[in-house]
């Protein structure tokens, strides 16, 4: 992996640029088309992005296909990259995240269609197909309390319950203080439970 020693266009000699800066500025030039600039920028944030990936799908090659179509998605719509709404480093493991949750989506779907198919082709004990039939709607349920949930919120829960970070991981990876990061986690699970008609005791 190649380290990151040019200067971005118009950082004023003998002041580096913030990390921050640098990946951002990294990505306006890619935005315009500059393959070297996107080659740096992978370099400087690919192990960040693997990292994410391989935490969400558990699988080394899985993660590696997910890294490469977020990096795919980031060089068709680096234009709108907007750093007043963000860091660089956060837009990329947004984008990473995306790709990976979809990817484990995919994943459970497929094996939703083959349980299904192997259900209505095999003889099956009852009390087995109770068991997968509760386990879909808890699911369903899950997926339906999700998407009522404000965007920051979703994202929030889905990197700590379903990505296994930890409060600090997802503040970093969010770019917010940590608690911040708290809170969104904490009203998150709060709206999540009286979505699902979960009451506290």
């Amino acid at each position: 992996m190649s380290r990151l020693t040019p200067e971005p266009a118009g950082t004023p000699r003998g002041v580096p640029a913030a990390p921050g800066d640098l990946l951002a500025n990294l990505l306006k030039e890619a935005a315009k088309g500059h393959q070297e600039s996107f080659a740096q920028l992978y370099d400087a944030t690919s192990s960040r992005l693997f990292g994410l990936a391989l935490r969400v799908v558990r699988d080394p090659a899985q993660a590696e296909e997910v890294v490469q179509e977020a990096y795919l998605e980031v060089w068709k719509t680096s234009t709108r990259f907007d750093p007043d709404r963000g860091s660089a480093l956060s837009w990329l493991m947004t984008i990473c995240h995306r790709k990976a949750v979809d990817r484990v989506r995919s994943a459970e779907a497929s094996t939703r269609r083959d349980t299904s198919y192997h259900q209505h082709n095999h003889a099956v004990e009852h009390d087995t197909t109770a068991d997968a039939a509760q386990a879909s709607l808890e699911a369903q349920r899950v997926r339906s309390a999700l998407a009522g949930l404000t965007p920051v919120q979703r994202e929030a829960i889905e990197l700590a319950y379903f990505g296994g970070y930890t409060h600090t991981e997802v503040a970093g990876i969010l770019d917010l203080p940590v608690g911040t990061a708290k809170t969104r986690i904490r009203d998150g699970l709060i709206r999540l439970r009286d979505k699902m008609g979960v009451g506290g005791s």
